[in-house]
């Protein structure tokens, strides 16, 4: 579980970046909408991406720290 948790946060951590990339540089360039999508929109589904990466790594360092298998049941 802890590896599939640190693969989770890494693809979504990237993915955010590259949406949030996205939504500035079209922003940037003038554009309102992006593939159907505001890029307010999709500006904030990368934070939404890049804040569930960070959490699932987070969920594996305080498994660490505390001894616990992340996600079992006890």
């Amino acid at each position: 579980m802890e590896i599939s948790l640190l693969w989770i946060g890494r693809l979504a951590g990237l993915a955010g970046v590259f949406m949030c990339l996205i939504a500035v540089s079209a922003r940037l360039a003038g554009a309102f909408w992006i593939a159907g999508f505001q890029a307010g929109t999709l500006l904030q589904a990368g934070m939404a991406a890049m804040l569930l990466g960070c959490l699932a790594h987070l969920v594996v360092l305080t498994a660490r720290i505390t001894g616990d298998k992340p996600l079992s049941r006890s």
